[in-house]
């Protein structure tokens, strides 16, 4: 049996967190992604890359987290009960990027490895994925990005993409709102198909097609002109994002239950955010078109752009 190798995984991710903070200063020259390195008191530590203020990214971060301990956090075995007490391992790359103008979406991405310990047995596996959260959608965009995602799966699987991208629109759904966060992407978790050579490049695959596709949109949305009307519009919407991240997603709620860094793992919050009471579109508008057409499981590759 393969043996997994954390060490080669760990220099992986601390490139491909480079990677994508070189991809998104090509598009927005004035973003500064700081370092801040931190340690947990725990046992490990991590490097957040936040920047703000930017030119086309109002705020984001590109983090990397290596943490170990005693014994997994309840969000970590909720589909594992009989891992509930082992010492672990958990380390990836996560990052949120939260555009100014409103006709760029936020976007989502995330890799990551988890060893779990104990007498005589190591269990492993990688998760991530990515999605996109469009303010005002537009179908070009979402092909594209399915197209990406398809494209990162096909030398593994011909099924990976289609399941992948239904965990995904299952996963970033808000249950309480009965609507999708977007227009979805690759999500998985649990995952060690083939081994660990095969396991890992996947997750290598997945990782390196993100930052090309959100830089492609962005590149083509950034200098859209806008006005009040779609920044409040995009500053409502974004309540949607914090009030999944806050209620459903497991990333976060690991890392509050593990003693991570709380200002790492709540980084994913947009700058500036509104809610108003029973808001609904106009009939029709473009705002309504959002939940009306785009905030729906759709299959993407045959949608006409």
């Amino acid at each position: 049996m393969e043996t997994p190798d954390p060490e080669i995984v760990r220099s992986w991710l601390l490139e491909f967190q480079e990677s994508v903070i070189a991809e998104m200063r090509s598009v927005d020259p004035e973003a500064h992604f700081g370092t801040d390195r931190w340690q947990r008191p725990g046992g490990g530590g991590g490097t957040s890359r936040a920047c703000a203020s930017g030119a086309v990214l109002e705020k984001g971060g590109v983090n990397f987290s290596d943490v170990h301990g005693a014994a997994l956090p309840a969000s970590a075995t909720a589909t594992r009960p009989e891992l509930a007490g082992r010492s672990f391992r958990a380390m990836g790359v996560s990052i949120v990027l939260h555009p100014k103008n409103p006709y760029c979406p936020t976007s989502h991405a995330n890799i990551r490895f988890m060893a779990v310990g104990g007498p005589g047995e190591i269990a492993w596996w990688f998760g991530g994925g990515f999605d996109l959260t469009p303010y005002y959608g537009f179908a070009q965009d979402a092909i594209g990005w399915h197209r990406a995602a398809e494209a990162a799966c096909a030398p593994f699987g011909g099924h990976l993409y289609a399941k992948h991208k239904e965990a995904c629109d299952r996963y970033f759904y808000l249950a309480h709102r009965k609507e999708a966060r977007g227009v979805g992407g690759l999500f998985f978790d649990d995952y060690s198909e083939g081994g660990f050579g095969k396991a890992f490049g996947y997750a290598r695959s997945v990782g390196q097609a993100y930052a090309p596709a959100y830089a492609a949109i962005l590149r083509h949305r950034k200098d859209t002109p806008f006005g009040d009307r779609e920044r409040q519009f995009q500053l409502y919407r974004r309540g949607r994002y914090v009030e999944f991240n806050l209620i459903y997603d497991r990333g976060t709620l690991f890392g509050l239950q593990s003693g991570g860094r709380t200002e790492s793992i709540l980084m994913s919050l947009p700058p500036l955010v509104r809610w108003e009471y029973n808001w609904q579109p106009e009939p029709n508008s473009p705002e309504a078109r959002l939940t009306d057409y785009f905030l729906k499981p759709r299959d993407w590759l045959n949608e006409k752009s």
